[in-house]
Parts: structure tokens; sequence; C-alpha cells
């Protein structure tokens, strides 16, 4: 069975390199520009969810990232912050991620960051 990406970006085409890139390594991925996918996370049952710091809506991706960390429903969900930060290991581990990507990206590296959080 296929390992579930939940994938939100603030990019369209950062988006849709990451979704092609990751279900070329077998993911089933549900792509977003929005954190609507997280509000249904119950249902689609990812194994990690990856969220961009910057997506458009009220919150910031760490913001949804530390509320999924501390629901004990979602806290065992692994959890990856993207973004241009200079601060991102330190916001990262603010918000309890279990992971990072920093952007601009390596494809190699994001796709073991993925492999390895699943």
């Amino acid at each position: 069975m296929k390992k579930k990406v939940v994938l939100v970006q603030d990019n369209k085409d950062i988006l849709d390199i990451m979704d092609e890139v990751l279900e070329e390594e077998g993911f089933e991925v549900i792509p977003s520009l929005t954190t609507e996918p997280i509000e249904k996370i119950d249902e689609i049952e990812p194994d990690v969810v990856i969220v961009d710091d910057h997506i458009k809506g009220k919150k910031k991706g760490s913001q949804v990232i530390k509320e999924l960390k501390s629901d004990p429903e979602t806290e065992d969900l692994s959890a990856v912050l993207t973004s241009t930060s200079n601060n991102l290991p330190q916001q990262a581990e603010d918000c309890k991620a279990d992971d990072y990507i920093e952007k601009p990206f390596d494809i190699d590296h994001m796709v073991e960051v993925v492999k390895k959080n699943t």
C-alpha cells in the first residue's frame, strides 16, 4: 500500500514539482495550496504532512504543525516544515516538527526526508 503524503505549499510551481517527484517515488500525494486537507486529517490518514511555513490563510505552517502535535489524535503523525527562513531548524524545533526541508531544496534531499519520516 502506498504511503500517503499531505503536501501544503504556498507556491503552485513548487507544489507541482514536489507532487510529481513524490508520486514518481511511489507516494500517494494529496497536494494543496491551503490547509484544507489538514482539517480532514482523520479522513485522509496520511503517513506524513509537509507544510510550508508561509501558506495562505490565517495560520503559519509552524502553527498548523504545533496544533497537530498538541492533539492526542495526531501527535504521532510525522510533520515536516518547509521554508526559506534562515531560522528554520529552530522554528521546526519550536513547533515540534519531526523534520524540515530548507528552500530552495535539493530534490534528492527532499525525497530522503520524506522517506525517513514515513
